[in-house]
């Protein structure tokens, strides 16, 4: 069971205390930030950290706890908010972001930060390396569910649809894949660069039961997500969603993937995000 078991109405205000968490750990970075891909996935990590995962910091060495992986690893800053917020590290870290010597690096390193399951960044590799875990945990007749968060852009690697043929053929129903599907990446639109759209087609295709949510509708994620039922084929949810959600100036803008915010712009992001 989730410690947390947050109503939707609770979760909205955790996803508002995340986001101002993303601004200023942004802000703080010696490095740069990827502050539109940090924001876009908020909803879906905030209700599956905070209401769906079978996972706390009491259960982290348990062999039946529920596996997160951050498959888009550049957006580590908005996975590392989430953790601060479930006390699976201490909020006093956070400052420290891609600082020397930091437990907190610009992409998850599981023997740096408490509660990261797998090191990722170079795209592609989160969901290969979730396939088996979830191809284990079957074979052990464990209870346990897999969950992996892909960007949009990152399908374009071609180890993600080796893994989603190697998930079906061994009915692969304990995992759960989330596509963080904002539209955007480093240079532009995904259209524009690689379209890999009709993603649903495609997944269905490889023999995916596939579902689509409002990606930054908390109510829509966690219906979505906590509907699914096993039928004996792995989950893919499209979570549309809109690279920097929440922050007006922005969300929907290209150039924020690899951007942080500066001077009044602080100010600005964390108006808009008081509690209403």
């Amino acid at each position: 069971m989730n410690p947390f078991a947050l109503s939707v109405t609770d979760l909205e205000k955790r996803a508002r205390a995340v986001r101002r968490r993303i601004v200023l750990l942004n802000a703080n970075s010696p490095a740069g930030g990827h502050t539109g891909a940090d924001l876009s996935q908020v909803e879906i990590l905030t209700a599956l950290y905070f209401r769906i995962l079978n996972c706390s910091p009491q259960l982290i060495n348990s062999d039946e706890r529920d596996i997160y992986i951050q498959s888009k690893g550049h957006a580590v800053g908005g996975y590392y908010c989430v953790l601060a917020e479930a006390g699976f590290i201490p909020v006093e870290w956070l400052p420290t972001y891609q600082h020397a010597d930091s437990h907190l690096p610009g992409h998850p390193v599981k023997h740096k930060t408490p509660g990261v399951e797998l090191n990722t960044g170079a795209l592609g590799h989160g969901l290969p390396v979730a396939v088996g875990i979830a191809l284990a945990a079957k074979r052990n007749n464990s209870q346990r569910r897999v969950f992996v968060v892909t960007g949009d852009g990152e399908l374009a690697e071609g180890s993600n649809w080796e893994a989603a043929l190697v998930a079906a053929h061994y009915q692969l129903d304990n995992l759960i894949i989330i596509n963080d599907k904002n539209n955007l990446q480093l240079a532009g639109s995904t259209k524009d660069i690689l379209n890999t759209d009709p993603l649903d087609e495609k997944w269905r295709a490889f023999g995916m039961e596939v579902t689509e949510c409002r990606g930054n509708d908390m109510a829509d994620v966690v219906a979505t997500i906590e509907g699914l039922q096993p039928h004996g084929k792995p989950h893919v949810v499209i979570a549309n969603t809109t690279k920097g959600a929440g922050i007006s100036f922005i969300q929907g803008r290209a150039e924020w993937h690899h951007r942080i915010p500066k001077g009044d712009e602080i100010e600005l992001a964390l108006e808009e995000l008081k509690d209403e």
